[in-house]
């Protein structure tokens, strides 16, 4: 893979917004582009994903499993990231992605990720940051959830 078209797809990737020009050359280079067939899983809930993949052209069919099952969803949009917290956090995910289509995808393994994090502290701050204001915002989507659990219990 051409290692400026990598960092050019990062660039415009939700998660990757975090880091500079430098850091997704970097990332680019220590990328690889991937390709599924339709029907082909991407990653399976209950194993540990790697790092996290990007989405640059296809359909993702994302299916939650367990306590966080919920209607399966599509990622279409270009730049769609798929588990960026996975480039920190080495844990199990509940949710398997499937390519509903033909899929190119760019994965970012998590040692690379963590091995720029550890040379540019600034790096692990910003992603740090990032982590937890998503999780601030999915928090704060579930609690008409839990204000409807909360009084179902009363």
């Amino acid at each position: 893979m051409i290692v400026d078209d990598a960092a050019e797809l990062l660039s415009q990737a939700d998660f990757f917004d975090i880091c500079d020009e430098q850091e997704l050359t970097m990332l680019g280079f220590a990328g690889d582009r991937q390709h599924f067939s339709a029907g082909d899983v991407i990653y399976r809930g209950g194993t540990e994903p790697q790092g996290a993949s990007v989405l640059v052209r296809g359909t993702v069919l994302v299916e939650h499993q367990g306590a966080e099952a919920s209607k399966a969803y599509r990622l279409t949009e270009p730049g769609s990231v798929i588990s960026p917290t996975s480039l920190i956090i080495a844990k199990p995910r509940p949710v398997t992605f499937t390519a509903e289509t033909e899929c190119e995808l760019i994965f970012v393994p998590r040692s690379a990720f963590l091995k720029l994090a550890k040379q540019s502290p600034s790096l692990a701050q910003r992603a740090a940051e990032r982590i937890q204001r998503d999780l601030g915002q999915y928090m704060h989507a579930l609690e008409p959830l839990r204000k409807k659990m909360v009084r179902s219990a009363d």
